[in-house]
């Protein structure tokens, strides 16, 4: 990790995060647009408050290879979208049945399930509505990054790993197997994330490979976080539900190999997130602060 002490990553944040909740205010319809409960829905979801981790990511991975916020940011929105729906349909009864997301009432208890559903499937449809606005490019065809989202986004990524969750509650899995669970139903989305904005950029096949590296390792460190904050953390300091996990009888780090032991893989992801990014010699200063920022998260 290089040391910069002068990048200020919550003033990138919150200028990123406004800059990609303008877009999205201008992709979505309005929340008076026929049918206005859905739309309400959409936008009760997508503006709840999240961090935007993932379009920030986007945007440090074309910044460190000298690509234009404006190419990158229909391909940050789709993600953000992409995510929102699988919270959505995650906060289910059918699924995690979690009461609250970011501080307030998951979208089924304020719209109903069946709106909620809905809902979650516009965000996904919007989300490719959004992303077939990107330029291609010379290494990365237009059909290149909607393959990207769609593959991350399909049954064998994103999906797979969800039907793997629910299939393996109240069973004793073996760490494998709950990596497998981590690599589609979080590190996916993230490094398809950071692969957008490297595509983005135009970035060479070296770039990709280390965004890609760099991706996979923060995505499965940002899970394993996120178990040990949920047997760590109150539901105020969440903004979700804790313990519900355990309550659930899901398969976690904590649970398999001990909260320190934990706290030490999820270390070790991270360092090898860093150490990715050495092909870009120092110029991936943001993603290098979104690394440290997610390894010492308390929500």
């Amino acid at each position: 990790m290089s040391e910069n002490h002068s990048f200020d990553l919550k003033k990138y944040s919150r200028q990123r995060a406004k800059q990609v909740d303008t877009a999205l205010g201008h992709h979505l319809p309005t929340a008076r647009t026929k049918p206005a409960t859905l739309h309400q829905a959409m936008r009760y979801s997508l503006f709840a408050g999240g961090k935007r981790i993932r379009p920030l990511l986007t945007f440090a991975a074309a910044e460190a290879c000298n690509g234009k916020l404006g190419d990158a940011m229909p391909l940050a929105c789709a993600v953000e979208c992409i995510h929102t729906y699988s919270l959505v349909h995650d906060d289910l009864p059918s699924m995690d049945n979690d009461d609250f997301r970011r501080g307030r009432p998951t979208s089924h208890k304020v719209y109903g399930e069946g709106i909620a559903i809905l809902a979650g499937d516009a965000l996904l449809t919007q989300a490719f509505e959004i992303a077939a606005k990107a330029r291609g490019w010379p290494r990365y065809r237009h059909a290149t990054l909607i393959a990207e989202l769609t593959e991350t986004a399909g049954s064998l990524q994103l999906i797979a790993g969800q039907v793997a969750d629910l299939e393996g509650e109240s069973k004793q899995l073996t760490l494998p197997q709950l990596r497998y669970i981590h690599e589609r139903k979080t590190s996916a989305l993230l490094t398809c994330s950071v692969r957008l904005g490297g595509m983005s950029a135009n970035c060479t096949p070296i770039q990709l490979k280390a965004l890609t590296d760099f991706g996979y390792h923060v995505g499965l460190a940002f899970q394993v976080i996120d178990d040990i904050l949920d047997v760590t953390q109150t539901t105020q300091q969440l903004g979700k539900t804790a313990g519900k996990d355990q309550a659930a009888a899901k398969a976690t780090y904590p649970a398999i190999v001990g909260l320190e032991k934990s706290k030490k893989i999820a270390e070790q992801l991270t360092t090898k997130a860093f150490a990715a990014l050495k092909p870009f010699k120092g110029k991936a200063i943001a993603l290098e602060a979104l690394a440290g920022y997610l390894l010492n998260r308390k929500n």
